[in-house]
């Protein structure tokens, strides 16, 4: 791999063409945060495409268009005389060491589990650090990430289940619920309680060091490849989906099955 410097003379490089094009491109002249911000969305769920497929080249090609727009943004800082790079630099670094005291202090901690209760505490008493224990939480995060994030805050601050066998008699509570307020066919009720149930899923899956959200795309992508196969197999066969019985679909799927491990 690249040594220190040559790391460094490349982020330099890169810097310098971020200058150029601010300056002679009319595409990138016009940019401002807000007109970056949906990109900025795009490109870091492009990231999260190539991580998933766990495909290094398209990692590292996303990882330089998300570097892009923090650049961008620290430019657009240095323009209006805000910020620049070395003080986004500068206040990262000094927050990593702030939130590591078991690296560069007198504290330890053994365990990751131990690092990340401390990091929550210690969040609470910096300065510009987060005013209660969930308003770190992003309000836009979608709601599945979002219920991940708030428990696991909740949890390094002690509010948690005492063994993680007891979260199942939430989820059937919670499921019980559910299926009284289906019965009653009430639609407000009904999609409370499908709220409460997803949200102790999610925290059984926690508890369980199970990320929801990686297990949940998995199954995405499960689905899409034996969706594929069956609608390939029809089209093969000079079928229309919707004139296959639900019997035949179901053979399909199930040879899709057998043919790409899951």
């Amino acid at each position: 791999m690249h040594t220190r410097e040559e790391q460094m003379q490349a982020f330099g490089r890169f810097l310098d063409v971020l200058d150029e094009l601010r300056e002679k491109c009319p595409w990138d002249r016009k940019q401002t945060n807000e007109s970056l911000r949906p990109n900025t969305i795009e490109e870091v769920y492009e990231l999260t495409d190539a991580i998933i497929k766990n495909d290094a080249a398209e990692i590292c090609k996303e990882l330089g268009d998300v570097l892009l727009h923090v650049a961008f943004y620290a430019k657009i800082g240095a323009e209006k005389e805000q910020f620049d790079m070395k003080d986004v630099c500068d206040r990262l670094c000094e927050k990593l060491i702030f939130r590591h005291p078991h690296v560069f202090g007198d504290e330890t901690a053994e365990t990751a589990g131990q690092v990340s209760q401390n990091w929550e505490q210690l969040k609470l008493k910096e300065k510009g650090g987060n005013k209660t224990v969930l308003s770190g939480v992003p309000a836009s995060l979608p709601s599945l990430i979002k219920a991940y994030r708030i428990q696991d805050k909740a949890r390094n601050v002690g509010f948690d289940w005492e063994e993680k066998e007891q979260v199942w008699d939430k989820v059937k509570e919670e499921f019980d619920e559910l299926q009284v307020e289906i019965a009653h066919m009430d639609q407000e009720k009904a999609e409370a309680e499908f709220g409460d149930l997803f949200f102790s899923l999610i925290n059984a899956a926690r508890l369980y060091k199970i990320n929801p959200d990686n297990a949940l795309e998995r199954t995405n992508q499960k689905f899409i490849y034996r969706f594929n196969y069956l609608e390939a197999y029809a089209k093969q066969h000079g079928k229309d989906l919707k004139s296959m019985s639900l019997e035949e679909m179901d053979a399909v799927w199930e040879e899709a099955k057998k043919t790409k491990k899951q």
